[in-house]
């Protein structure tokens, strides 16, 4: 089942990224869908990313402080949710809170990136192509076991992030 993996700017990217390797570990019948790793170098973007709309299953948005507001982003939602009318589609909130969020992205049940919260996601992404889903038990069972990893590569990616930041900063203070 092909999942449209959405993101827009740094911090969305990178968790698009760790979504795009950890959702087939843990769903086994998903087929992720990202530009940024799925385009080859030299293709024409627009017709790959339009060719994975149509083909998609479900569809997933990162939502971050950094782009909640991003126009683009929500012109790729809309597009998203109007191009997957009858599959799922899932605005996915990393450090946003759910009364954040307005635009095409509300009309959306919204996931938060926790374990209990992205487990409900994975049911219903499960559920929507009874053909390839996986027992629910298993499912569990997987995420359960790799959750864990996933989250500390979240918090170890944000923790580097925010030390070349500073790093930066200090930079840019001691040459002013």
């Amino acid at each position: 089942m092909k999942v449209f993996i959405s993101w827009s700017g740094e911090t969305s990217q990178s968790i698009a990224k760790k979504l795009f390797e950890w959702l087939p570990m843990t769903l086994q019948s998903i087929d992720p869908y990202m530009s940024a790793e799925s385009i080859e170098k030299g293709a024409r973007w627009s017709a790959s990313v339009a060719d994975q709309l149509q083909e998609s299953a479900a569809g997933i948005v990162v939502v971050t402080p950094e782009n909640v507001s991003a126009p683009w982003l929500h012109f790729e939602a809309g597009a998203l949710s109007k191009v997957i009318e009858q599959t799922k589609f899932a605005p996915v909130l990393f450090c946003v809170k759910q009364t954040d969020v307005a635009g095409p992205l509300a009309q959306f049940q919204l996931t938060e990136l926790n374990k209990s919260d992205f487990l409900l996601l994975l049911k219903s992404i499960n559920s929507s192509v009874p053909s390839e889903s996986l027992d629910e038990q298993r499912l569990e069972r997987m995420h359960n076991a790799l959750w864990d990893k996933f989250e500390a590569s979240l918090i170890e990616g944000e923790q580097t992030r925010s030390k070349l930041l500073e790093a930066v900063l200090d930079e840019a203070l001691e040459a002013a």
